[in-house]
This record gives C-alpha cells, structure tokens and sequence, in this order.
C-alpha cells in the first residue's frame, strides 16, 4: 500500500527515462559528486565523511558518465595510491587517514567493474594496462578468502598495518556483488591476453554458493540488498531473476511512490538501494517495474542535482540530514542502464561481460555435483 505521505508518487505509467530526468540533470548531478570530491581524488560518502573504495569507484563510474572525465581519472588515481601490497584497501579512509584498516572483500574485487566501465565508455587499453596490476592484485587477495562452500570471506581485520584475523563467514550482497567483479576482471584478462582460470573457477564455485546455498550466509535479510543483489550481481538471471524479485519480499520492501526500504522493518526508503533495484529489474527483463521505481525515488533530487540519502515518511523529513555521494552515483548509473545514455550502461546487464561462470558443485547434492578443482 501506498504510505500516507505528501511524496507519494500517483501511480502514472512512464514510458521512457527522459521524461522522469533528462541527461542535462544527469551532468549536473555528476557535477554534483564532483564537487564532494576531496583534493587527492577521494570521493567520501557524504563531505567531510570517510570514503571506501567500493563507494568511491561507483562515484567515479557515475562521473565518467556524466562527463566529468578529469574528476573520475582522479578518482581511479587514487585507487591505485591507496591499495595494499597485499590487494586490499582499507574500510574507512578519513581526509587521507586510514579510520579503519579492515579490509572487505567486495570493496577490493570492484576495481575491476570500475576499470571494466571505463573501457566500455573510453576505449583507452593504455588505462586498462596501467589499471591491470591493481586489478589483478584485488581479484587474487579476494580469491584467497574463498571458503570451502563457495562463498568468499566478507572481510580480514588489521591492526598496526598488519593482517589478522579472516572474519570466515559469507555475507550474500557482498559475494554477489564480487560475482560481478570475477566476470569483468575476467573480461579484462581476455582484452589484454593475460588469462586468470582461477578466477573462472572461483567464480563457479561462488555462482553455486550464491544461487544454490543462500540460506548458509550470514542473515542479513532484513536488509534489501539480501534481495535484489543475487540479480544485481549476475548470478541470477532470466526467469530465476524474475521469481526472485517478485517473491514476498517485493511487499516487504518497496513502499509504492516513494521507493524501497533499506531495512525491512523501517519506515525509511533509501534512494540508492532503490536505484539498484532498479538495475536489477531491468536486468531481469522488468522494465515497467524498473522505470516507475525509478520516477518513484526522484522526490530524493536536491537543489543543484544532489541527492538526498533517504526520507522517514511518517514524519516526512530527509533523514540522515545529508546529501550522498552514492546516492547520486546510483541514479546515474540506473538512468545510463534505462537510457542507453553510454557503453556502461551495459555494465549491470553483462552483455559486454564473459558468459556467467560455468556452475562447479561443492560436493552437495545440488543439481550441479561436479567435483571441485583445487584451488592451490
């Protein structure tokens, strides 16, 4: 049911993204993550707030799509100056200081959707070869915390500028997400001829966990991502993607005219996890779902094209008071998906991607028993 609030949405059929946003408020809005930008090409969360590499390379893609080239070169610069020699970044970096050294593994293995998305757009192999090392190093760290069912480990503690303790279990967002970041470092390794069969394998194993054995992550179910982000990811597709998204939890989470709920329980829609529904809809062949959503979360658009994190219908207030940097670089990034506005906006499709991994059993009885290669 439709909330009881002033921003509700009445429920009109659109037919194409440009008449909810034209690409000239898609600029300014990546103008607008441009000018949260900090002078060594950190993009944080809010101004003034921490940055993680994952959030920081989903605003450095929206900014390349929006035009702001040098902003987003920066921005990819500063992926490289801040990884580890072991493959890693740290989980919060704050004005230039590390907050916290963890490090999580799905934040590491998306540099290669970055770097993937930036050859779509740019067509330049002389950034894909510099990037390749950074890549290749993130993808290996992230592999090495695979777990025997499949799914990788959600993150390492560090302390003092060591590694520590491996934090073995899996979180179903997070695998999904690296999903993802396996197909296209595996795109790149086949641009630049330089083959990685052990991220394939990887990536059949971590197919299987994700699709097959969902119920042995961690439960995080009350969170949207647990939801949609199999699809996002592209683990699950066609008419799997189709069940999953118009299961029970699509009543639970989507509030009509307003958006999604980032946590089940809460009377609070969050744009970005919105905006990736959207693209996951689409994805799965929902356009009409995908675009109504998405004129749905538009209420979230700010002065100058920023974009509010999320609004508390009962009492009809913008909470938290602040303007995200991910929050705009999501409805970027759906709009190019919805609006073919560039080449990346295959990116969550996964047409320009390698076909989804070949599917490796883990000795269960699943309808996949193939025996699982070594890894070692």
């Amino acid at each position: 049911m439709r909330p009881d609030s002033p921003r509700s949405r009445p429920e009109l059929a659109v037919a194409d993204v440009r008449d909810v946003l034209t690409p000239a408020q898609i600029e300014a809005s990546a103008a607008a993550i441009a000018a949260m930008q900090e002078p060594d090409g950190a993009i944080p969360w809010v101004a003034g707030e921490h940055t993680d590499v994952w959030n920081h390379v989903e605003g450095a893609m929206a900014m390349l799509v929006g035009g702001q080239v040098a902003a987003a070169e920066r921005a990819y610069e500063w992926v490289r100056a801040n990884q580890r020699a072991d493959g890693s970044w740290p989980m919060k970096i704050v004005g230039g200081k590390v907050e916290d050294e963890s490090a999580e593994t799905n934040m590491s293995a998306y540099i290669a959707v970055g770097v993937w998305h930036h050859w779509l757009i740019r067509r330049d192999l002389d950034f894909v070869r510099r990037f390749w090392p950074t890549v290749r190093r993130g993808l290996d760290f992230v592999v090495s915390l695979q777990m025997d069912w499949g799914a990788i480990a959600w993150s390492q503690e560090w302390r003092d500028g060591r590694p520590g303790k491996v934090n073995e279990e899996g979180l179903l967002a997070c695998s999904s997400s690296i999903y993802q970041s396996l197909r296209a470092g595996v795109a790149i390794a086949e641009l630049i001829g330089d083959a990685q069969p052990e991220w394939e394998l990887a990536g059949g194993r971590l197919g299987h966990a994700v699709r097959e054995h969902a119920g042995e992550f961690l439960d995080k179910s009350e969170w949207s991502m647990d939801w949609y982000y199999p699809v996002l990811g592209g683990a699950v597709q066609d008419a799997a993607a189709r069940e999953l998204l118009s299961n029970s939890e699509w009543d639970r989470f989507v509030v009509e005219g307003l958006g999604i709920r980032c946590v089940g329980k809460n009377d609070w829609v969050t744009g970005a996890e919105t905006c990736e529904l959207v693209m996951a809809l689409d994805a799965a062949g929902e356009r009409d779902k995908a675009l109504a959503l998405f004129a749905d979360m538009q209420h979230l658009r700010a002065e100058a094209g920023s974009y509010w994190t999320g609004y508390v219908w009962p009492d009809d207030v913008n909470w938290p008071v602040e303007y995200s940097s991910y929050t705009a670089a999501a409805v970027i990034l759906a709009y190019d998906q919805l609006a073919e506005l560039t080449p990346g906006g295959d990116i969550m499709k996964g047409a320009t991607l390698p076909a989804p991994f070949a599917e490796i059993g883990l000795g269960c009885d699943c309808r996949s028993d193939d025996e699982v290669p070594s890894l070692s």
